[in-house]
């Protein structure tokens, strides 16, 4: 070939598109090659620890109750002390990412809660694990919205679905799986292994993070982020004490209580200084500027209503199975187990068709889809079984989908690439808290329409009404066939009446718990009006 050809041929190659290699990143940040994957892989792993852990220990209560010696409102700490820890660091996530490095907080983040875990298997009395489980709710904190953050950073737009299914298979069947997996632990090696079965998990974690993330930019000194350490005290105040109130608020009859009443009032005090602090500063520990996109700010309300309904639905379901229908807590787990699959599926095949249909049309439709299931979970009785309950929660895993995935591109997927950490924690913060609010909400409906529903139930049956006396006189019948005098076979039909009461009413209060959820999602509709389209369509971010 000529000199003159092997010129033109150069000239021709330098107007190509120039294409990253393989395993690399491009000029904005982007990672392309097989090395993306094993990032979203490592990354998801982390919050999918976390989100299990979450959920896992509910099933084991009992069990560490009698093995610590701890009363109810004790033991429920267990739970509470790692619920507050994690809302806590979840908005912090942005900041500490910047002031370690992204990469080194989430190794550090991975190992502590890792080790956490064992120490809550080693625990030997009560206080030990609810330090233990303080620590590892602030460790499982850095994981949740930073792996969610990690994602953004790495795919580039067009990709954003499939990298956030990835992320959302976790943290949508994490809470199905914790009940399954933990009931399953418990029953057969003890409460201590749905803690040590982290430790594994976790190894192959840091393993992965140490290996795939990519390195951290060292910044120079004057470029390091100030510790906004009175914005860290009054978030601590703010949503610690809002935390505590809705965990502990129903145990304690709400307002009744003085110790909840000053919760309620430091949550306030502090959340209002909170905001004044991190808008008057110029380093804030947690940037709230991030909020005047209009598309965040929208999906982070509409990420707290989805974590009201996710985790809502969820706590409401195996207190039914378990209470009304006298189901184990494997069973139970069994029961969400489809549920859950339906949901990772559904969530796979969405990776695609999410970057190419606008993302409000399919959160409607899963609004829709969940609000209907709800209101058909609404028909339970006391005769319902594994059947019934079978279709619906299938249902809800797949209609949820619809929510979370598209949510989370429409939130995220077209603000600056700069606020995605600090927008991340936020949008999971918001979607903690909703959970937190929902059970609260729910815990507290639950109580009031049973007393409701008996009350009314209880009025009805009086020795004037015919249809009481004969089935007050069928119970006698049965129980004076079984050898009881007429007087015991009286007591007995009569205690056996109440059973009966108290059960229809706790069906009624949970069919009232269900509409109520599904009213829930069917009002948060008017919210897509403020959502972006998401997908590729969207702004892309920039590069910082």
């Amino acid at each position: 070939m000529s000199t003159g050809s092997q010129a033109s041929s150069r000239d021709r190659r330098s107007r190509l598109p120039s294409q990253p290699p393989p395993h690399t990143a491009d000029a904005a940040g982007y990672v392309y090659g097989p090395l993306k994957w094993a990032i979203a892989v490592t990354a998801s792993l982390g919050a999918i620890l976390e989100v299990i852990d979450t959920s896992i220990v509910n099933v084991a209560l009992t069990d560490m109750q009698a093995t610590l010696g701890a009363t109810v409102s004790e033991i429920g700490w267990v739970v509470t002390g790692y619920a507050i820890a994690n809302v806590v660091l979840i908005p912090l996530s942005a900041w500490l990412g910047n002031f370690f490095g992204k990469k080194t907080y989430f190794v550090f983040s991975m190992i502590g809660f890792t080790v956490a875990s064992v120490l809550c298997g080693l625990s030997l009395n009560l206080p030990m694990l609810v330090v233990a489980r303080i620590l590892q709710g602030l460790f499982g904190g850095g994981l949740l919205a930073k792996a969610q953050a990690i994602l953004f950073e790495t795919f580039p737009p067009a990709e954003q679905g499939l990298a956030q299914s990835v992320f959302g298979v976790g943290v949508i069947a994490g809470p199905a799986i914790g009940p399954t997996l933990g009931g399953y632990l418990t029953d057969t090696l003890g409460w201590r292994w749905i803690f040590f079965i982290n430790l594994p998990v976790g190894i192959l974690a840091v393993i992965m993070a140490i290996v795939f993330l990519r390195k951290d930019v060292k910044q120079h000194v004057q470029n390091q982020p100030r510790v906004d350490w009175a914005g860290i005290v009054l978030l601590c105040i703010a949503v610690g004490s809002l935390q505590a109130f809705l965990e502990e608020g129903e145990r304690e009859d709400w307002f009744e209580s003085g110790f909840i009443t000053m919760l309620a009032i430091a949550a306030v005090i502090g959340l209002i200084l909170f905001i004044w602090r991190e808008l008057s500063t110029k380093a804030p520990a947690v940037d709230l500027r991030v909020l005047r996109h209009k598309s965040l700010a929208a999906g982070s309300l509409y990420s707290g209503i989805l974590g009201m309904g996710l985790y809502g639905a969820l706590f409401a379901v195996p207190l039914f199975t378990q209470s009304v229908l006298g189901f184990s807590a494997t069973q139970t787990g069994w029961l969400l187990a489809p549920g859950a699959l339906a949901s990772a599926i559904v969530m796979v095949l969405l990776g695609k068709l999410s970057t190419k249909v606008d993302a409000r049309i399919l959160i409607g439709l899963g609004a829709v889809g969940t609000a209907a299931v709800m209101f058909d979970l609404a028909k339970i009785t006391p005769q319902t079984g594994t059947e019934d309950l079978f279709w619906p929660l299938i249902w809800r895993g797949a209609t949820t989908v619809l929510m979370f995935l598209p949510l989370s591109l429409a939130a995220l997927g077209s603000i600056p690439k700069e606020d995605v950490s600090a927008g991340s924690g936020f949008y999971n913060l918001m979607r903690q808290l909703g959970g937190s609010i929902g059970i609260a909400i729910l815990t507290t409906l639950l109580a009031q329409r049973e007393a409701f529903h008996r009350a009314i139930l209880l009025s009805k049956l009086t020795a004037y009404d015919p249809e009481t006396n004969q089935r007050l006189a069928a119970l006698m019948s049965v129980f004076q066939s079984h050898g009881s005098d007429a007087a015991t076979a009286y007591q007995q039909a009569m205690l056996s009446l109440s059973q009966i009461v108290s059960t229809q009413a706790a069906v009624l209060s949970y069919a009232d718990t269900f509409r109520c959820v599904g009213i829930i999602f069917l009002c948060s509709l008017p919210l897509l009006l403020f959502l972006g389209k998401g997908g590729a369509k969207a702004k892309a971010p920039m590069a910082h």
